[in-house]
């Protein structure tokens, strides 16, 4: 089978590519760094990227907290997507979403709302699959949250899963039938995010200080709140984050 991957050159998408290598599966990478930008037009470089793939895994990503930039992005990158799988023969697209969204639908979790509402509509039969957030989200966050050799570190409470799980979950649901929503996946336990980002932190070897805060904002007081935790229904897959973090001594 023929796999492409939209989004294939980001953390979750490297694993994908990992994960359908191991499956013996063949894959083609769809990235800016690879010349194709969801967003330009299907005909200027996305149909021609797509053709000859049996299926699609879409885990194209922005960087962004703005709802307007998250929704406009996601909305005009399905669309593109759509477009141009039906015009390829895609037989069916498989979707990563994040849980909660509908609990905490602000910010950029509005994009992955409206991403979901795109591909529901569409004519090319579609699965999607809300996960929760990753290990490597600490590592992200912590990145972006560093004032001199003060580390921030956000509050919320999240269960978080590794990239590589979701990965393999994403090529398992490419090799079945369409399902329209699959069921959610998350990690062992749940965490503290301020926890997960000192522990980051101290791996890294830095020995400054780190000071939870809760950002403003109804995306991250929806985090603090717990909307962002999966249901009893979802799947449980391990590792968990500090086994996670010990396999990267």
């Amino acid at each position: 089978m023929r796999i492409a991957v939209i989004g294939g050159t980001g953390t979750v998408g490297r694993e994908v590519v990992a994960a359908a290598h191991a499956r013996r599966h063949d894959t083609v990478v769809l990235a800016r760094s690879t010349g194709v930008d969801v967003l330009q037009p299907p005909r200027a470089g996305l149909a021609a990227a797509l053709a000859g793939a049996d299926v699609a895994i879409d885990v194209a990503s922005v960087g962004t907290m703005s709802a307007e930039e998250s929704v406009a992005f996601f909305q005009q990158a399905s669309r593109n997507l759509l477009t141009a799988a039906a015009e390829t023969g895609i037989r069916h697209i498989v979707v990563l979403s994040i849980v909660g969204i509908d609990r905490n639908p602000h910010g950029y979790y509005a994009g992955k709302l409206a991403q979901e509402a795109e591909y529901a509509a569409g004519t090319v039969p579609s699965t999607i699959l809300r996960a929760t957030q990753f290990h490597e989200f600490a590592q992200q966050v912590a990145a972006q949250a560093k004032l001199g050799p003060l580390q921030i570190a956000p509050r919320a409470r999240v269960q978080p899963i590794a990239a590589s799980a979701v990965a393999e979950r994403l090529v398992a649901l490419a090799g079945g039938a369409p399902a329209g929503r699959a069921d959610d996946i998350a990690g062992p336990r749940e965490e503290a995010l301020s926890d997960m980002i000192r522990a980051w932190v101290r791996h890294e070897g830095r020995r400054g200080p780190v000071l939870p805060v809760s950002v403003p904002g109804p995306q991250m007081r929806g985090m603090r709140q717990g909307f962002a935790l999966p249901g009893p229904e979802a799947q449980l897959l391990g590792p968990s984050f500090i086994e996670w973090l010990a396999e990267r001594s």
